[in-house]
């Protein structure tokens, strides 16, 4: 976009940025990645239709799952409007309303993937270390009330350093780096007192997603010290094979936001094409490559996925 064509937006809007130099590829662009959000909305919506009419999938291990399905389907939609509006032509701007707006989903859901990831990993810890109390410890009533708390505090932490960006001045150039709006690209043109923003919104990300990290951590930890002292070998690799997935999931959802950090903080010389792939890899690898992992690795989920395409033939 021309610098003559950045006067033509108001103090209110902002420019959405695509693929810097692949303009002319956008229609083609558009055909995987519309084929990534078709992806995301079947897979997830198929884990969840399984979990919900097989009642021998009724059990806490997946019920966490349909939570982990349920966050990334929202994960895409919170997104397919401003990335496939880009591709196909017919959006290049967003209102400083509806950024706030995007800018709180995607990281409400990222903080929710964050808590529901960690309840699992509970889950996977409860299952191993300590099977003989398992359904007495996460029973429905138990496990709602963790449902409960994750909306809680994937929601209701966000909003003070979200509503504050209602009243910052914006006087830098209204360029996004990504193709949806984030918090830090937002305070990055703002002019004003942002030592609020900044310092709030790091404490919300350590008290979330690095506190998640360690204590997700913490219990792979004594899983395999407990997995370990088992004497059976094949006892062993059963154990670890039921932590696969979540191990799966995980490194899914980290690597990702730890890379997109390292561009964001390191990479300033680096290509703004760099900054948009790094951005849509944080976005869209997770919602795409759980239900895969899932469907792939545990058993029950591939079974009943099979049996649901078999009767439909």
């Amino acid at each position: 976009m021309t610098a003559l064509s950045v006067t033509n937006y108001t103090s209110s809007s902002f420019a959405l940025t695509g693929f810097p130099g692949l303009e002319i590829y956008y229609f083609w662009l558009s055909v995987p990645f519309f084929i990534i959000y078709v992806t995301v909305f079947l897979g997830n919506c198929m884990v969840l239709h399984v979990i919900r009419t097989e009642l021998s999938l009724h059990q806490p291990m997946f019920y966490f799952l349909a939570m982990l399905a349920l966050t990334d389907l929202c994960m895409g939609l919170s997104t397919v409007h401003t990335v496939m509006g880009i591709l196909w032509g017919f959006l290049q701007e967003i209102s400083l309303d509806a950024c706030i707006a995007q800018s709180y989903f995607i990281h409400g859901l990222s903080f929710m993937e964050s808590s529901v990831l960690l309840a699992m990993s509970f889950d996977r810890y409860i299952a191993i270390c300590n099977p003989l109390r398992y359904s007495s410890i996460l029973t429905n009533d138990r496990i709602l009330k963790i449902g409960v708390a994750i909306l809680c505090r994937s929601s209701m932490l966000i909003p003070p350093v979200i509503i504050r960006l209602k009243f910052l001045n914006y006087c830098r150039p209204h360029f996004l780096s990504h193709s949806f709006c984030l918090h830090q690209d937002l305070i990055r043109m703002a002019c004003g007192d942002i030592r609020f923003n900044s310092i709030y919104g790091l404490a919300l990300v350590i008290s979330n997603l690095l506190v998640d990290s360690v204590l997700i951590l913490m219990s792979y930890i004594m899983i395999l010290y407990t997995v370990l002292s088992i004497a059976s070998r094949e006892e062993r690799i059963k154990s670890l094979q039921t932590c696969v997935s979540h191990i799966s999931a995980v490194l899914v959802f980290y690597i990702p936001i730890i890379g997109l950090t390292m561009v964001h903080r390191f990479g300033k010389h680096l290509s703004p094409l760099v900054h948009v792939l790094m951005g849509n890899v944080y976005i869209l690898f997770p919602p795409l490559m759980n239900p895969i992992i899932y469907s792939i690795k545990t058993q029950q989920i591939r079974v009943r996925i099979q049996r649901l395409f078999l009767k439909g033939t």
